[in-house]
């Protein structure tokens, strides 16, 4: 058997068992500890003992640190070093200005000569010396003080041996000199990182100062300036160290920009084709130089080479044409040397450099769009001002109907500008495939790009034929007429175009025809609108314009299959239904309050068209459509109360008609009741009734018979439909009156009844009956203490009202949490009513 001992005993044994644990865990983080110092880096001269400390049992010979020790640094952090570096070369930096500009005076030329030439010699000397003892920081530190230094030589040279030098003549050769020796000096200490990207800054001056002080014509500037962009992009190119390059390619960004600027403004301004020639060929010779610099960059610069160059050929061809054409058609000129790069699809040029050219291309060609798009949008929204003269007359000419704020005469050529990019993109969008395979490298494939193209030249062809009729001055009837098969067209293609991506995926075809179809359908909207207002003109353009639109439009909706489109083409069908109604009450000569029941009638046709529809999904937006012609003919009838009590029982029986279909029932019955009330309280407004009660009880008493016999058939009925219209008939009107009677028997019937009611609701747990009841209650209850709570308030001091606000405001603060929680029960305790 085995042995157990005693619980004493046991005790014991547990003990030395957990005090050896605990001394090999001690033995164990000790071994740890010395591990990990001896992996951290040490000085070379630090101690390393080759035995443990006595008592641990390692085997001698094995690496112990006596103490784990942070290594000395050999010097300063190099943060530290780069600061105290900075600070020595700027003090030697403002001593070297103070001597030359204060002490400079009380020395003879010699000394001046030998003093600075002296300290220019060592500070260019010692980062020699510093070098090879591998001081690099402090070497670039007295290179900058050089650098400073021989700035300093220039100035006294020219103030004491050549102080009748022009400024700007010896600037440019110091310039010169500085560069020279600079670059010899950057050259010569390849180490330092300074001098050469000095000497580059320097070279961009020599030639552009030297021009100035000459007195040359701007051209001669544009040249210079060219020459050192030229020399900046094959240092950028060539140039050793990215402190060169960065120097060299912001110099070359600057210069050439203002090389190009310059030969543009030369080409703007010249008086003919001559004068032109010699800016143009500045522009030319830069776009051939940054055509070469794009050939050999990386990817990224040669897209930006092959655009400046692409932009600079323009300006430089484009100028000659330019001068040689009347003023109206400069634009186009531009546009059809722009449109010439794209034959660079075919020339052998590196995959970067071409994208570049067609990316000056296509700036191009967006500039003069820029240029022939707000002529389109005037002719679009020219007509807005007739809606101030509806039925004035026909205007002489389209022109006459679009006002005198355009110069038509200087937008001839917009049109033909629309029609050369109509047609490009046209072909581009019919002959796309095989545009890819010749252009590979540079057209990106895909359905998306031909979209892009075919859509850009239905737009672009759509804005050409509006901008021809308004350039050309056609008569009004043949403008509305062209506005009008415009529109069908732009329908014809949106139907087909919806059809096509209804079929399914084609590939690129179906997404080109997709983004069609989407212009097509934006655009007819538009034209529609636009050849709407421009019909406003005259009564037999109105009728004949808005009758067009409702057959396009709802032919197009019954037409197609796409429920997107098929939604856009019935409710703008809808609007355009509404405004000839509305046509029509003008023709009868009636008064806006007694045309808003014609309004109506297109409300109706779209309650009976949902009815029809049914869970058609154009049904919802149909008759959304006719609600917002039911509310416009609500605004027309404002004025008149009758009228607008009237208006309001047709809207409730609409309302009441949709509310008979069940998918329409929970929104529209609600909305029925309310205009029906509103009806009501309107009418016996007008009739200036004081006792509404007698007109509102016969109704309220049936219509809460009819909600009891509701709710016993089906007991899971809400409240509110049940006994929420009949209540609402006679409590709302009742207390509207009470709040204006000055007696008191109608506040008090009142309060009593909504006091019953709000009881009952509370009682049976019916949300309508507690909440209307409630709010009637408290309503007659606050018209009741008004009087006596303003004499209260009025007495009371100034400063009290706000301190019980503030102490109620801490109160509620302080039991947040608890009035959270007791308004979820509220709320969950009024949903769970009926």
């Amino acid at each position: 058997m085995e042995h157990v001992p005693p619980p004493a005993e046991e005790l014991a044994l547990l003990d030395r068992e957990l005090a050896q644990l605990d001394a090999r865990r001690a033995h164990l983080l000790t071994r740890r500890a010395w591990l990990v110092s001896a992996l951290q880096p040490q000085a070379p001269n630090a101690p390393r003992w080759h035995t443990p400390p006595v008592g641990h049992g390692w085997a001698p010979g094995q690496p112990w640190s006596a103490a784990p020790r942070a290594a000395k640094p050999s010097g300063p952090p190099r943060s530290a070093q780069n600061v105290l570096l900075t600070l020595g070369g700027l003090l030697l930096t403002v001593a070297a200005i103070a001597f030359t500009l204060v002490s400079w005076g009380s020395m003879g030329i010699g000394g001046r000569s030998a003093v600075l030439a002296l300290v220019t010699l060592a500070a260019l000397a010692a980062p020699v010396v510093l070098l090879r003892r591998k001081l690099a920081a402090t070497a670039e530190a007295l290179a900058a003080l050089a650098l400073v230094l021989t700035l300093l030589d220039v100035y006294a040279v020219h103030a004491v041996a050549a102080p009748d030098a022009d400024g700007l003549t010896f600037t440019a050769v110091a310039s010169a000199v500085l560069a020279a020796l600079w670059a010899a000096y950057g050259l010569a200490l390849g180490k330092l990182h300074l001098p050469l990207p000095a000497a580059v800054f320097f070279v961009q001056w020599p030639l552009l100062l030297g021009a100035w002080a000459a007195g040359a014509p701007a051209i001669v500037v544009g040249w210079a300036l060219l020459v050192t962009a030229v020399v900046d992009g094959s240092i950028a190119l060539w140039g050793k160290g990215l402190g060169v390059r960065v120097t060299a390619g912001i110099g070359l960004a600057v210069m050439g920009s203002a090389a190009l600027l310059t030969g543009l403004g030369e080409s703007l301004t010249a008086d003919g084709p001559l004068g032109a020639v010699l800016p143009g060929t500045l522009l030319l010779t830069a776009a051939v130089v940054a055509l070469a610099g794009a050939w050999r960059a990386p990817n990224g610069y040669a897209q930006v080479g092959g655009v400046v160059a692409g932009l600079a050929a323009v300006a430089a061809v484009g100028g000659v044409l330019r001068a040689a054409v009347p003023g109206t058609w400069h634009v186009p000129v531009y546009l059809l040397c722009g449109l010439a790069l794209l034959c660079v699809v075919r020339a052998p040029l590196p995959r970067g450099a071409g994208r570049g050219v067609l990316g000056a291309a296509g700036a191009v060609v967006a500039g003069a769009l820029l240029w022939a798009v707000p002529p389109v949008a005037a002719v679009l929204l020219g007509p807005v001002e007739l809606v101030a003269e509806v039925w004035a007359g026909a205007p002489d000419g389209f022109r006459g109907a679009l006002g005198e704020s355009m110069r038509w005469s200087e937008s001839a050529a917009a049109p033909v500008v629309l029609a050369v990019v109509a047609g490009l993109l046209g072909a581009a969008y019919r002959w796309w495939p095989s545009l890819v395979r010749v252009a590979a490298p540079l057209v990106p494939p895909g359905a998306a790009a031909r979209g892009a193209a075919g859509a850009g030249a239905l737009a672009l062809g759509w804005g050409t034929l509006l901008l021809a009729a308004a350039v050309l001055g056609v008569p009004y009837p043949v403008a509305v007429a062209l506005e009008t098969v415009l529109v069908a067209g732009l329908l014809l293609v949106a139907v087909r175009g919806a059809e096509t991506s209804a079929a399914g995926p084609e590939g690129a075809v179906g997404g080109g025809r997709s983004a069609v179809a989407v212009t097509a359908l934006v655009a007819a909207v538009g034209g529609a609108v636009s050849v709407g207002l421009l019909s406003l003109a005259a009564e037999a353009a109105t009728y004949a314009v808005f009758g067009a639109l409702v057959v396009l439009f709802a032919g197009a909706a019954l037409r197609t299959r796409a429920v997107v489109e098929q939604a856009v083409f019935a409710v703008a069908a809808v609007v355009w239904g509404t405004v000839l109604t509305g046509c029509a009450a003008r023709s009868l000569e009636l008064a806006p309050h007694e045309a808003a029941p014609l309004l109506l009638v297109v409300p109706a046709v779209t309650v009976l068209l949902g009815a029809r529809l049914r869970l058609h999904p154009v049904a919802l937006p149909v008759e959304l459509a006719g609600a917002l012609g039911a509310l416009v003919a609500v605004g027309l009838a404002v004025p008149d109360a009758p009228f607008l009590a009237l208006v309001l029982a047709l809207c409730g029986v609409l309302a009441a008609g949709a509310a008979v279909r069940p998918e329409r029932r929970p929104a529209a019955g609600y909305v029925a009741a309310v205009l029906f009330v509103a009806a009501t309280w309107v009418r016996l407004a007008a009739s200036e009734v004081s006792a509404p009660e007698a007109y509102t009880l016969p109704v309220t008493v049936p219509a809460l018979v009819v909600g009891v016999l509701r709710r016993r058939k089906d007991p899971e009925a809400s409240s509110w439909t049940a006994y929420g219209p009949g209540l609402a008939a006679t409590l709302l009107p009742s207390l509207a009156v009470a709040w204006t009677d000055p007696d008191w028997v109608r506040p008090l019937l009142l309060g009593v009844a909504a006091l019953v009611i709000t009881l009952l609701g509370a009682k049976y747990r019916l949300q309508a009956l507690l909440l209307l009841g409630g709010a009637v209650l408290a309503l007659d209850t606050l018209h009741e203490l008004a009087p006596y709570v303003v004499q209260v308030a009025g007495a009371l001091p100034r400063w009290l009202p706000p301190a019980l606000a503030g102490m109620l405001l801490l109160a509620v603060g302080a039991t947040y949490e608890q009035r959270l929680r007791d308004a979820r029960k509220l709320k969950d305790l009024l949903g769970r009513m009926r």
